[in-house]
């Protein structure tokens, strides 16, 4: 992964963020947390995990741990506080891979995961990757249960990130 990459998937993230978001706003607030047989339960359950995770990592990348008890772990019952601290979190994201460097990139990040229970020391480059991969996997599933709730999300394709194209 090169730096142009983690700016492009920081963009991507906070596009496809502010799409899904806003699909979601058009459900019932009991529509969102209804249990759908999804991996985290519900939408919300679903959105829960994505901001916890997201903030683990920027956690680790900045050097400031975010405590948590489990990767379900609800952080706000409210969508709209919700929505509020995606929106900021992808702009901290976007700021975060606007000052990385190739060389930062190389560099080891010492961590211990919540999965494994066991210190890793991976380069840099690698936990970039996964957490924006992790995100666009548990978006996937977002759509998936959007779509069994017939909410339209629009296009999702990387390519149509507005202003991509053009560039």
């Amino acid at each position: 992964m090169r730096v142009e990459q983690a700016r492009l998937m920081a963009r991507y993230n906070a596009w496809m963020n502010d799409k899904l978001y806003a699909a979601c706003a058009t459900l019932s607030d009991e529509e969102r947390k209804r249990d759908r047989g999804a991996f985290f339960g519900s939408i919300h359950g679903t959105l829960n995990h994505l901001l916890l995770a997201d903030s683990v990592w920027m956690g680790r990348f900045e050097g400031k741990p975010f405590a948590f008890t489990s990767l379900d772990q609800e952080l706000y019952a409210s969508f709209d506080e919700l929505r509020a601290q995606r929106a900021e979190l992808d702009e901290r994201i976007r700021r975060w891979t606007d000052g990385l460097t190739d060389a930062a990139l190389e560099a080891k990040l010492p961590f211990t995961s919540a999965i494994t229970k066991r210190s890793h020391t991976p380069t840099l480059w690698k936990i970039v990757a996964h957490f924006f991969n992790h995100q666009t996997h548990h978006r996937g599933q977002l759509t998936a249960l959007l779509s069994q709730a017939r909410v339209d999300y629009g296009v999702t394709d990387l390519f149509l990130l507005p202003g991509l194209l053009e560039q």
